[in-house]
This record gives C-alpha cells, structure tokens and sequence, in this order.
C-alpha cells in the first residue's frame, strides 16, 4: 500500500484538504477546518502552490498527476470537465450530450456531485440548463464565487489581451 499525505490550504472560500501519494493528487476537497497533523510531500505542497495561484488570478490551468478514485463512468465524466476552458461554464444537459446520451444526465449530475477534485477538475462550471447556479457538493454560494472569480479573470483577459 502506498503511503498517503496531506495538506490544508486556507483558500479565501474555506479551508482545503490536498489529499495524494508520491505519484498523483488523489483528492482536493472542502474541508470543515483544519484538523489534525499535516503529512505534505512534494505533490501536496504542488497542489497547495497552484490552488494558491489559482486564487491568486495567476494560474487558470493545473498541471497535475490526478488519480481520482471513482467508477469508470465517474471517471469518464470527470474526463470530459477537464475540457470544459477556464471562464465558461456547460448545463448538465450539454455535458450528458457530450457523454452521448442525454438520457444519463442524472449519472452525469451525480459523478459531478462526487468529484474528489474540487476546482482542478472544474465541477463547478456545470450549471442547469436555464443558466441557474444549481448542485454543488461545497455550496452553492462557493460555486458562485468560483465562477464570478474565473469570469472576472477571463474579462479582464480578454480586456487587456
């Protein structure tokens, strides 16, 4: 069995637990607070680094080693987030469409529910068809936030070029 470490990251929306071994991020969570011992390495303290440059508008896409732990259906979907581009957004809808068959989108919705990698894989750009801010494991005022964050960075973007 591989060893496990991990790390807390106050992000300015709550606190962040970075979860992973000596080879991926296995998960990045919001946490209640930051409890117990720390046991980084070199990948969480990674993690910690880019999170923070994604806070800090400095950083819009991860580079990573992930290694979600889900399904193969989960894991297909959590595929197809990772192409959704920094500043937009895609409905449930569009994204069973994408998987190739609407008729899942309640598979689709629930395996963004369970993402274990909050804001790297990008389930917070999922959204109800109507454009309304709708299922977010975190809450729905931190998706929010997120997508305002990653909106006002991508106007500023295409504002100064």
């Amino acid at each position: 069995m591989q060893a496990l470490f991990h790390q807390y990251y106050q992000s300015p929306i709550g606190w962040m637990r970075v979860r992973g071994t000596d080879e991926a991020i296995l998960e990045i969570l919001f946490w209640e607070d930051r409890s117990g011992e720390e046991r980084p390495n070199k990948l969480t303290r990674q993690a910690v680094g880019q999170l923070q440059a994604y806070f800090e508008r400095k950083l819009r896409v991860f580079d990573l080693p992930l290694q979600p732990q889900g399904t193969s259906f989960q894991k297909q979907v959590w595929d197809q987030l990772l192409q959704i581009g920094y500043g937009t957004t895609i409905s449930y809808m569009a994204l069973a469409r994408r998987m190739g068959d609407i008729k899942t989108i309640r598979a689709v919705a629930r395996a963004n529910a369970c993402n274990p990698l909050a804001i790297v894989i990008p389930c917070h750009r999922v959204i109800g068809e109507d454009g309304s801010l709708v299922g977010y494991a975190a809450g729905l005022w931190r998706k929010q936030w997120l997508l305002e964050h990653e909106s006002s960075m991508h106007q500023l973007s295409l504002h100064f070029g």
